[in-house]
């Protein structure tokens, strides 16, 4: 599946800033007589439609120029990959006034679709186009999706990450959410071929089996399935990385590349591909419910794009993970699509290849809501510090942990911090809701850097974040990491398993022996054990009553019942 690139060689920073966001001021740069400056109101599907409305925040350039002597405001498509109106033609024109009404056909499903394109108003002054707006994208791909088939909730916020060898371990623990991640380094092959919007795209058969059985084993059981989409190296496929980026040792994973025709087409027949598949329609692939574009995107180590400030890092993965939303809910409409970030809110910043979680989020929905608000969501990682020592309630010692927003870090010593951000009413959804978060990735280690095995303290510590997280109304997941020790993990003292290995290689690790933290998590969701398994904790952790330290604790009325006999 090679496609012709359009762009090819090393994008220097200074080059994507010449080239992106059509900024309405930036007009005056390309041509000072310009007076229009354009904003949007909404861009959406309605039936076989898009709409696009806006309106003129700025003057009408004078007749008297000549750039004012056309009358009219035209609108250009553009495919995500383009960031120049000069070689496009418009789509649509309408006379110089305050209201701006555009209606075009949609043509979904064909390779004339518009599902994916971005638009800009421009005027004409006499020689070429000039932008005076920003772009904007369509806002409800979800309006063409054929599944339409709710979102499922499960019981409980308990999750794992699972070794598909020890499913019966994972439904004796009652798990509701689980992890699969998805390398793209040989998804991509012969045995399965896929059209979409025109053109015929080639899976690897055995590798997409192998997902089947997991996914469908998974899903069939009623655990809710979080798909984490990572770009992995593969020689075989360079139109998945961004041009000019090599393989390197300083790298896991890389940007996915939405920026040349080739990558664009690729990363969006992929995304469409795994969400149809995964729909739930056939119960021998099972379903998969939410979908994490990369991991820990602020660390350029699991999202690789090479040294550049945070403005042009955002706006790529901005790019490629709205052409991943739209593929998505418009397969299937009440998916959920993430972007995972660590627990660096304000911390190790470098501006070149770490950035801030907060200025990533930050930057990312203000990119968002300029062109075209979408109902993105969060998966966090809120690790113990270091997380070599399995107890948060003593990160205040640190100095990274405050309740302020400003907080160096935020774990679940202070995890209320973040929800309370994300109330903001710039960082609200398209309906004004609170964005959805969920808690991707976290563990907590029985084997201390300092002190040895430390069991009773991963249990506590474990029940304690549980609890905090039960009784936060948004967060929906806590996901754990994970079902057994990796050996290279205890290596480096982070033994977050929920059981032992004897292995000393990451390869079908196998457990040996149940830890403390085992039946801690198993009855942690059950309202007539959960305290009961618990009790032990409030001693280490040197609390009477979770209600003194959780606030709104969601057992509070059972506990204080026990408390009064």
């Amino acid at each position: 599946m090679t496609l012709k690139k359009k762009l090819t060689g090393t994008i220097l920073a200074a080059a994507f800033l010449a080239l992106t966001g059509f900024s309405a001021l930036g007009a005056n740069a390309v041509n000072p007589e310009v007076q229009e400056n354009v904003s949007f109101d909404a861009c959406y599907i309605e039936g076989d439609s898009v709409i696009i409305k806006g309106r003129n925040n700025g003057g009408i350039t004078p007749v008297s120029v000549t750039a004012g002597l056309d009358e009219h405001f035209y609108l250009l498509e553009l495919d995500p990959y383009d960031d120049d109106v000069t070689d496009n033609r418009n789509s649509a024109s309408c006379m110089k006034t305050e209201a701006i009404d555009f209606k075009l056909p949609l043509n979904a499903g064909t390779s004339s679709s518009r599902l994916y394109k971005k638009f800009v108003v421009c005027v004409w002054d006499g020689a070429k186009y000039v932008p005076v707006s920003s772009p904007v994208y369509i806002t409800n791909p979800e309006a063409v999706a054929s599944n339409l088939e709710p979102y499922k909730e499960p019981f409980t916020k308990k999750g794992l990450l699972i070794e598909l060898t020890q499913i019966s371990d994972a439904f004796e623990l009652g798990v509701s959410h689980v992890i699969v991640n998805i390398p793209f380094s040989s998804i991509l092959g012969q045995g399965i071929d896929y059209a979409y919007e025109g053109e015929t795209y080639h899976f690897n058969k055995e590798v997409v089996e192998a997902y089947d059985k997991t996914i469908s084993m998974f899903s069939n059981k009623g655990m809710l399935v979080n798909a984490v989409i990572l770009n992995s190296w593969n020689d075989a496929t360079p139109d998945l990385f961004m041009p000019g980026v090599a393989r390197t040792s300083a790298a896991n994973y890389y940007n996915f590349n939405a920026r040349t025709e080739a990558g664009y087409k690729d990363i969006k027949a992929i995304a469409s591909f795994l969400a149809d598949r995964y729909s739930g329609e056939d119960g021998n692939c099972g379903k998969v419910s939410n979908w994490i574009i990369g991991n820990e995107i602020n660390n350029q180590l699991w999202n690789y794009m090479g040294p550049t400030d945070l403005e042009t890092y955002v706006a790529e993965y901005e790019r490629c993970f709205r052409v991943f939303y739209t593929a998505i809910k418009s397969t299937c409409a009440n998916d959920r699509v993430f972007f995972s970030t660590d627990y660096n809110w304000m911390h190790e910043a470098d501006g070149s290849t770490k950035y801030n979680a907060k200025d990533v989020i930050d930057t990312f929905n203000r990119m968002v809501r300029e062109k075209g608000n979408i109902d993105w969501g969060l998966a966090y990682h809120p690790y113990s510090i270091p997380l070599t020592e399995p107890e948060f309630w003593d990160d205040w010692n640190t100095g990274l942990v405050s309740w302020e927003e400003t907080s160096l870090i935020i774990n679940f010593a202070n995890l209320s911090v973040l929800t309370d951000y994300f109330q903001k009413p710039e960082l609200r959804d398209r309906g004004g809701n609170v964005r959805h978060i969920i808690l991707s990735e976290e563990g907590f280690t029985s084997q201390s850097a300092t002190r040895g095995k430390v069991e009773e303290l991963q249990a506590a510590a474990f029940a304690y974040a549980y609890y905090i997280v039960d009784s936060n109304p948004y967060i929906d997941a806590f996901i754990m990491s994970r079902q057994i020790d990796a050996p290279s993990e205890v290596a480096a003292s982070c033994a977050f398993g929920l059981w032992t290995t004897d292995q000393t290689e990451d390869v079908n690790i196998k457990p040996a022996m149940r830890k403390r933290i085992w039946p801690v998590f198993k009855s942690i969701d059950k309202a007539n054990d959960t305290l009961e398994a618990t009790d032990f904790a409030k001693e280490i952790i040197g609390i009477e009553n979770w209600s003194d330290v959780i606030p709104d604790f969601k057992w509070s009325s059972k506990e204080q019942r026990r408390t009064n006999g």
